[in-house]
């Protein structure tokens, strides 16, 4: 299964993670220096639920965005 939102299609994104060393100046440093930039992956905050979909239950990765809006069904839990 993708990473993947099968409500909105929300996927990863990617960005960068930099490393720098040295003080600040407004800490009073000379200012901070770049010393390395790789990529990373910003992954979305997807939770494994069971939605109600053309009335049948079926499980499914859902993004938090998507079910604090409201756009899916979760079925009351009944056990």
């Amino acid at each position: 299964m993708a990473r993947k939102c099968a409500i909105c299609g929300k996927t990863a994104m990617t960005g960068n993670s930099i490393t720098r060393r040295g003080m600040a100046k407004k800490k009073g440093g000379v200012g901070k220096k770049t010393t390395g930039i790789t990529k990373r992956r910003f992954l979305p905050n997807l939770q494994n639920k069971r939605i109600l979909v053309n009335g049948k239950i079926k499980k499914a990765l859902i993004c938090t965005k998507c079910l604090k809006s409201g756009k899916v069904n979760v079925p009351a839990y009944s056990g």
